[in-house]
């Protein structure tokens, strides 16, 4: 019998659109921008320096990759930055086509859910589904700890509950799989990816072989956003939604629209080596983990996975450790493996890049450290984190290409179900059947 998938859109009334839009493709040609539309430009690898130095012109830092950085800005913000010796060349527009049908009660651009929605849904899943389900409040947003509203941050547990799942202990009887979205909140698809992550495991248990089977053996665990305080200010934009990155912490610096610490430079192991700057894109908080964002997160981790790992850099986790966690940004298509921090190669790197190869057979990413893939190191991140203080095999994915209407940081809704979720399905699922024995091989 097929399991009851509700959702508060649905008993509220309230279709979210899922329909794709042929016109929307991701191998679509980007197209000139207006003058004044936002635009996503390459320039020649930044130093710390340029970066400051565009952002305080008026542009958003989006990524490095290799000897290119992208920032994100107008026409004649392209123009000023050429005046200062910049070559700025257009790669995409920031915003896609949103489809008209697609807007409803509850969504933003085209049918991306809002933080209320979110919860509403997880809770109605959760209250439909009470034998493979249980809802856990693991934290408090940064808002809701200075009583301006806020959030909690959710996690929901998934599996064939027996007598003691579920429970927020590292002892626990089955593997865990545990999945993380929307830290950073700009990077709307992957909350939407760990949505339908969630559909899939209620919806196949009793009528898919594969998924039943895990859900018997496994617990799988999913925070869909863990920066819902930063989603609120994305998706207050509406069809034009807010470049928010980082959290709403606005008590370190008058910083405008780049308020906020970023909570995947603020875990506490090996913090403190990224921006000190608070207007910076990449500021990493005035301490180690000073964000109850990051405290949740780094709490739920601890609860879930025994500490499995040694406390030099070089002890590698045991053959036999269990347990995979997954992070989702976008984007760029990359598996990542520890460490971000360091060059140095992590003590479990052939395990942790077999693994990442084996998930790479469904979304064909590529796999491989930082410095591998982004070309730069990043201290006080929750997959180091997760690696280096419990020993549990850790990726972060950067879903979806630099551009296209499946690219960049806003991807047409459309390209949720056309391609971003059905490309990292398997690999979710490999991730997961993994989660007894991740180095094993």
């Amino acid at each position: 019998m097929k399991r009851r998938l509700v959702t508060a859109s649905v008993a509220l009334g309230v279709a979210v659109a899922a329909t794709s839009v042929a016109t929307l493709t991701a191998q679509a040609d980007p197209v000139e921008p207006q003058s004044d539309e936002l635009a996503t430009w390459k320039v020649d690898r930044l130093t710390a320096d340029e970066a400051t130095e565009l952002q305080e012109l008026g542009f958003t830092l989006a990524h490095d990759h290799g000897s290119e950085s992208h920032i994100i800005g107008d026409e004649a913000l392209a123009d000023e930055a050429r005046g200062l010796g910049y070559d700025p060349q257009f790669l995409d527009t920031v915003y896609k086509e949103v489809a008209p049908t697609a807007q409803q009660e509850g969504t933003y651009y085209g049918g991306y859910r809002t933080v209320d929605t979110y919860e509403a849904d997880l809770q109605a899943i959760a209250e439909a589904n009470p034998d493979l389900t249980s809802l856990h409040d693991i934290g408090d947003s940064w808002l809701k700890t200075q009583g301006e509203g806020g959030h909690d941050v959710y996690a929901i547990c998934l599996t064939k509950i027996a007598e003691g799942d579920c429970e927020t202990n590292p002892d626990s009887t089955k593997p865990r799989f545990t999945l993380m979205a929307q830290m950073h909140a700009r990077e709307i698809a992957t909350g939407e990816v760990a949505w339908r992550w969630i559909e899939k495991l209620v919806e196949g248990y009793g009528t898919d072989t594969a998924v039943t089977e895990l859900m018997d053996t496994t617990e799988l665990w999913v925070v869909p956003i863990a920066n819902p305080d930063g989603v609120d200010i994305v998706a207050s934009g509406g069809d034009d939604p807010i470049l928010q990155r980082k959290n709403a912490n606005d008590t370190n610096g008058n910083c405008g629209d780049s308020l906020g610490i970023d909570l995947n430079r603020n875990s506490t192991f090996e913090w403190g080596n990224d921006s000190t700057n608070p207007c910076s894109e990449t500021f990493q908080g005035p301490s180690a983990g000073s964000e109850p964002e990051t405290q949740a997160v780094e709490d739920w981790l601890r609860a879930m996975h025994p500490d499995q790992r040694g406390e030099n850099a070089t002890d590698p986790a045991p053959d036999d450790a269990r347990d995979v966690f997954i992070t989702l940004h976008s984007y760029g298509e990359y598996i990542i493996v520890p460490w971000g921090y360091t060059n140095d190669v992590a003590p479990n790197d052939d395990g942790l890049r077999a693994l990442g190869a084996a998930m790479s057979q469904s979304n064909g990413y590529f796999v491989g450290t930082n410095d591998d893939t982004v070309g730069y190191s990043t201290s006080g991140t929750t997959d180091d984190m997760a690696y280096g203080e419990l020993g549990v095999a850790s990726f972060t994915f950067e879903i979806g290409p630099d551009s296209g209407n499946c690219g960049g940081f806003f991807p047409a809704f459309s390209c949720v179900d056309d391609s971003l979720w059905p490309e990292n399905e398997g690999a979710l699922m490999t991730a997961a059947q993994a989660a007894a024995a991740p180095y094993a091989g």
